[in-house]
């Protein structure tokens, strides 16, 4: 087996994509806007992103706006005059990850501005921090700048400091999440994003189109599209129409990808609740006017445990409709995140989600142990399972989950596929198929004749060899 070049942690969920840190934002193949390079005097922002990336759209968003204010964005601690930390309190592991963030903000420069998820808890915050300057909550952008404001007061140069045409983008250029709705209407009760981030609302579909099209423009060759329930997009706005291209658009996700697909960029659709107008997606799958891909967090299989999930029960009616979806499309591939133990899962109700797993062979699987979380009334649910039996269970689900990847991908052996290139060193270029999401999927290495290959580039490649995760294959 050719050496690993990079690791693909296989329990790593869609909703927690690594966090990009500070140098993040000083890589060769960020956007322009997005890189270090100030004028004397400037004031400098740092940006720490934690979480999912929908949170890493609201960065961007709050780094737009300043950029146009006149400030720049510093790579380093050293070299900002404020740090904001935008983190994550979806479970009680991500809020400890946040603290210990923004502990780290305030050791190395001390003048930091708290904002995300937890942030609706500013309590916690302070209890933990006092010294930090300011506290906001989820997507309070004008709350953001006026606490940056405060901290460091702008210095705009009008003939310098304009709007980016195509916003300031922490990403590589070649792809970017596209963020369609905030909020969601779901009541699991395991969750408390509908607390934090409230009920769903949708962005009107010309409005997303517009982004769209401005991010293909500016070199852009992947949109990834993201909200909390891509498959209610529009729901709240009764599915309106608006005018685009001298017709028509719905406020509707099938109607959305239709028209996202005619840009010319690969359009990849993240979490995808299996309502039944998904199936409308797939003719599009088809066609290729977006990837065929899904991301779709099912959560378990039981329908004794998504009762008490409060999800949808449906787990066998749900193998009939990936058999569908396979039917359509052949080359559908799917990806979704499972909890274990979830308060009150016996043994027979772990083995009914390792069978469902053998039927449905989904490609991507990630799974995390059940938490509580401050909030949530899954909190409040009687026979909690024990740590012990909850890691005995992860470890079994994970084994069955990396042998079903594993023969998924040895099925790609020989076969020939369209790639892109993310990254290129000495040793070879990283890439990912159509069919792997960028951070939390799998990647396919070339480790001959890929020098002249860069960021960005698509090529055809053979597949000849397969790991758990991971391709390997030459141009």
């Amino acid at each position: 087996m050719r050496r690993r070049m990079r690791a693909n942690p296989p329990d790593l969920r869609p909703d927690r994509a690594p966090a990009p840190r500070l140098d993040a934002q000083a890589r060769p193949d960020a956007h322009p806007d997005a890189r270090p390079d100030a004028r004397p005097g400037q004031p400098r922002v740092g940006m720490v992103s934690l979480g999912c990336p929908k949170a890493l759209v609201d960065s961007e968003r709050i780094l737009t706006r300043l950029r146009a204010e006149g400030y720049a964005v510093s790579p380093d601690y050293a070299g900002a005059d404020t740090v904001i930390v935008n983190t994550c309190g979806f479970l009680d592991s991500a809020k400890a990850e946040s603290l210990e963030a923004i502990g780290e903000a305030l050791a190395e420069n001390g003048r930091v501005i708290v904002t995300g998820c937890l942030g609706a808890d500013e309590a916690l915050i302070r209890e933990s921090h006092p010294a930090v300057l300011a506290v906001t909550g989820p997507h309070q952008y004008e709350a953001v700048l006026d606490a940056v404001h405060a901290a460091v007061p702008p210095k705009p140069d009008p003939f310098l400091d304009l709007l980016p045409a195509s916003a300031v983008h922490l990403t590589p250029r070649h792809y970017s999440y596209l963020k369609i709705s905030e909020g969601c209407n779901h009541k699991c009760r395991f969750c408390i994003i509908p607390d934090m981030r409230g009920k769903l609302v949708s962005r009107p579909a010309h409005a997303v189109l517009r982004e769209a099209e401005r991010l293909v423009a500016a070199g852009v060759k992947e949109l990834l599209v993201i909200s909390q329930d891509t498959s209610a997009y529009g729901v709240d706005r009764r599915h309106d129409a608006h005018p685009w291209k001298g017709g028509e658009v719905r406020t509707h996700i099938t109607d959305l990808a239709r028209a996202l697909g005619q840009l010319g960029a690969w359009v990849r659709l993240h979490y995808v609740y299996p309502y039944p107008h998904v199936r409308e997606l797939i003719p599009l799958m088809a066609e290729g006017l977006i990837l065929p891909y899904l991301d779709i967090p099912f959560q378990h299989s039981h329908p004794d445990v998504l009762r008490r999930m409060a999800r949808p029960a449906a787990g066998a009616r749900t193998l009939e409709e990936i058999a569908r979806w396979r039917a359509a499309c052949p080359e559908i591939v799917l990806r979704s995140t499972f909890i274990v133990g979830y308060p009150g899962e016996t043994e027979a109700e772990f083995r009914h989600l390792l069978d469902w797993l053998d039927e449905a062979r989904l490609d991507r699987v990630g799974c995390f142990r059940y938490e509580n979380v401050k909030g949530a009334r899954a909190n409040a649910l009687p026979d909690h399972v024990p740590e012990e039996v909850k890691e005995e269970r992860w470890q079994r689900f994970m084994e069955k989950a990396q042998g079903i990847s594993a023969a998924r991908l040895a099925a790609r052996v020989g076969t020939r596929i369209e790639a892109v290139v993310d990254e290129v060193d000495a040793d070879g270029a990283t890439c990912r198929s159509w069919a792997d999401a960028p951070e939390i999927d799998g990647n396919l290495f070339i480790d001959e004749d890929f020098a002249h290959l860069k960021p960005g580039d698509r090529v055809t490649v053979t597949v000849d060899e397969a790991g758990d995760y991971d391709l390997w294959g030459r141009i």
